[in-house]
């Protein structure tokens, strides 16, 4: 396990402009080719947070799934974040996810959809909910992404101890991406703290700036959080990129000095 550069990108996002923000995010990303492990894009990136993008999207032959493979090659480096997209099924249902995209340089493509759904938006109504919970591996990490609205249920975002890992913790690091109007901003702020802490990990969250089509404002605050709950990096609300190193002895450190995980209690995901 080595220190992982992590770049958290701030964007503000093109109301249902695909090709637009495809190239835009491109452009923002390109200068870190070579000096970053890992990149976060915000959630529904192509389009922002909208139930009518549901009609325009793409499956995973679709432009974007090759889009964001072509990222982690040219980048050297694992990028991740969510789109809408459709899924046939063996019954010819077609279903869309919220789904949240990992790709790596060496062409592997993983994928999370996301689990809970933001019924105050209607979004339940319209989108599939996933059921699994995502682990990747990367440069030595293991990495637990999330969509958004899975911040604020902790029981799905609980790190446990010798369940995945044996001897050890299911992840090291844990990542939000999502589009989180201004209004809750502090419950944001406190929520991502909050996992960090109770899963002695890092927390990696990238929100989106600007305002969308629904006429909501989005504050960024997009942020790198170590283990003890305290911010390695902070973002305001303009666009833009940092990129911040996750300590691999610190983590490593914390964890054998405060073993909290323990004392945990045991349980399975349904």
């Amino acid at each position: 396990m080595q220190d992982l550069r992590i770049s958290l990108v701030q964007g503000a996002t093109r109301w249902h402009d695909p090709v637009g923000n495809r190239g835009y995010y491109a452009e923002l990303i390109a200068p870190l080719a070579g000096n970053t492990d890992l990149v976060v894009l915000p959630e529904t990136f192509t389009s922002g947070f909208s139930n009518d993008a549901i009609d325009r999207a793409e499956d995973m032959d679709g432009p974007t799934v090759a889009w964001i493979r072509q990222q982690a090659r040219d980048l050297g480096a694992a990028v991740t974040g969510s789109v809408q997209l459709r899924n046939e099924g063996g019954d010819g249902a077609v279903q869309v996810f919220n789904r949240l995209l990992w790709a790596t340089p060496d062409g592997e493509l993983d994928w999370y959809d996301k689990r809970h759904l933001f019924r105050y938006a209607g979004e339940h109504k319209r989108y599939a909910a996933g059921r699994e919970r995502l682990t990747v591996e990367w440069k030595g990490w293991r990495i637990n992404p999330q969509v958004c609205y899975d911040l604020r249920f902790p029981v799905f975002c609980r790190n446990r101890y010798d369940v995945e890992r044996p001897g050890g913790l299911d992840f090291d690091l844990q990542l939000f991406v999502a589009n989180w109007p201004s209004p809750r901003a502090y419950a944001w702020k406190t929520l991502l703290r909050a996992r960090a802490i109770e899963n002695l990990c890092y927390v990696a969250a990238v929100n989106r700036v600007g305002r969308d089509g629904n006429q909501l404002d989005y504050a960024g605050d997009s942020a790198l959080i170590d283990c003890l709950g305290q911010p390695l990096a902070e973002m305001g609300p303009e666009e833009g990129i940092v990129t911040t190193i996750a300590s691999a002895e610190a983590l490593l450190q914390h964890r054998e000095r405060f073993p909290a995980m323990l004392d945990a209690d045991r349980f399975t995901l349904d």
